[in-house]
């Protein structure tokens, strides 16, 4: 698949951002009075609304996003988008109570928790429900974009909160996320398109004959599924970019949650933490896309 970058912005973007929002729901400490309250909202929710509009840069027409909230009986992307706006809304409203009087509600922040949750969840099952991408159809991918969700979302918390011994959490939660994105690397290694019943013969109607094979491409130049459905990278490639994806998200945190765990250095280098795991975190959501094979490419040639 074609790896957007608008569509790799939102997932990472606007997962760290509901995770932030997760965190704060369920009652994350963060002292300093309204000037933190602000700041701390305003990071969280700017970064779930910045991912939410970016992820409108990969539509034909974005104009007309809005028209994919009608669809939420059957479309996993009506639901996240409905999920996304109520989040947001009762977030602003609880935000603001926060900011004005000091006080949290808790059935408020429960009911936030719950929706940034089930916003991250919906993300994922756009993808873990193709049968047509068998890489991505799969359990583990909620898992994935969830853990991930909150490994990031608990260090920029962290970041600006009041949190004991933060550091701690944030090493077991970053790890795990990373054990879980390997596992999903494992299986995603092993599935084929003809694990979902995809083949040459399905792909052009013409089993009834018999054995498929192309002899020559349908078409003379490139098309939109082949920009869009139809995308390569070398083994090579991948492995550097699974390496620096692992080293900025994953190992480079870790290792200065444990410095400032081990020696006391400045709390406020958990941000630098944050900041890395991000990027490493772009890198993963690209390969995410980039080593996909969608079904459509069996009609092309591939098998």
């Amino acid at each position: 698949m074609h790896p957007a970058v608008s569509v790799i912005f939102f997932t990472v973007a606007s997962g760290a951002g509901f995770g932030m929002i997760f965190l704060i729901g369920l009652g994350f400490p963060v002292g300093g009075g309204a000037g933190r309250a602000f700041l701390v909202s305003l990071l969280g929710g700017g970064l779930a609304v910045a991912g939410l509009l970016a992820s409108t840069f990969h539509l034909g027409h974005p104009e007309r996003a809005w028209r994919a909230l009608s669809q939420w009986r059957s479309s996993w992307l009506s639901r996240e988008g409905i999920a996304a706006i109520v989040t947001l809304v009762l977030f602003g409203i609880y935000a603001l109570v926060w900011m004005l009087t000091g006080n949290r509600s808790q059935l408020l922040g429960l009911l936030i928790a719950l929706g940034a949750a089930t916003t991250v969840f919906t993300t994922s099952m756009i993808y873990a429900q193709l049968k047509t991408v068998p890489q991505w159809k799969s359990p583990l991918t909620p898992v994935v974009y969830l853990s991930f969700a909150l490994g990031s979302g608990w260090l920029l918390a962290s970041a600006f909160g009041d949190y004991q011994s933060p550091e701690l959490w944030g090493i077991l939660l970053v790890a795990l996320a990373w054990a879980a994105k390997w596992i999903w690397w494992a299986h995603a290694g092993r599935a084929r398109l003809s694990d979902v019943g995809s083949t040459p013969e399905t792909a052009t109607g013409l089993g009834f004959i018999g054995k498929v094979r192309l002899l020559e491409r349908p078409h003379t130049g490139e098309n939109y599924l082949t920009r869009e459905m139809v995308h390569r990278i070398g083994r090579k490639h991948a492995r550097k970019l699974r390496l620096l994806a692992l080293v900025l998200g994953g190992v480079l945190p870790i290792v200065i949650l444990a410095l400032i765990a081990l020696t006391g250095a400045p709390a406020p280098l958990i941000l630098v933490a944050a900041l890395s795991m991000i990027i490493g975190l772009l890198a993963e959501r690209w390969l995410f896309f980039a080593e996909a094979e969608h079904a459509v490419s069996l009609y092309y040639g591939h098998r």
